[in-house]
């Protein structure tokens, strides 16, 4: 595997960065050896995160961690995208038909398939336009964290989300 390690507000000491590839280095039987890891490390405050971003052929597998100590959050990091990658390995390589970023190892081990995704609920709703604007207040309005819409300018659908700082995103279709 490839690391390409990024520090904000933290200079990317040479002990962060072995204990970054030393912990993610155990991910590397999951991989084929040419698959980039992007790490990026950043403090704020008392918070020492972890973003670690893996670009696989037609999907990414990607897992942000936060904790009071950066080495904490590296160890938690790991442990998560390792579930992630059992969980979700049939369904990756099934759903894409192709498993090149993947070692030939980690493809032929039969993980048993104990979590499989349900969907228990159908919501319906006429989807009226308005402005992304109009739809943050109707999601507040809600309660809900995001909010489906068709955005007037567009005409296209478009998601309204609330972001941590209370701060509002929004996901549009590329054209």
């Amino acid at each position: 595997m490839k690391f390409i390690i990024v520090g904000r507000n933290i200079e990317v000491t040479p002990g962060i960065k072995s204990a970054v590839e030393e912990k993610l280095g155990k991910l590397d039987k999951y991989f084929n050896p040419d698959t980039e890891v992007h790490v990026t490390l950043s403090v704020e405050k008392e918070r020492q995160k972890i973003e670690v971003t893996i670009p696989v052929k037609g999907s990414i597998i990607r897992s942000e961690q936060v904790s009071s100590d950066m080495y904490v959050s590296i160890d938690l990091v790991e442990e998560v995208i390792e579930r992630q990658l059992k969980k979700y390995k049939n369904k990756i390589i099934t759903k894409h038909q192709n498993a090149m970023s993947f070692s030939k190892a980690f493809i032929e081990v039969e993980e048993p398939d104990d979590e499989e995704i349900k969907i228990v609920r159908t919501k319906k709703f006429d989807i009226k336009p308005m402005y992304p604007e109009d739809a943050c207040i109707q999601m507040e309005l809600l309660g809900h964290s995001f909010f489906v819409f068709c955005n007037a300018e567009t005409d296209q659908v478009n998601v309204v989300y609330k972001r941590k700082g209370d701060t509002y995103g929004l996901i549009e279709p590329e054209d």
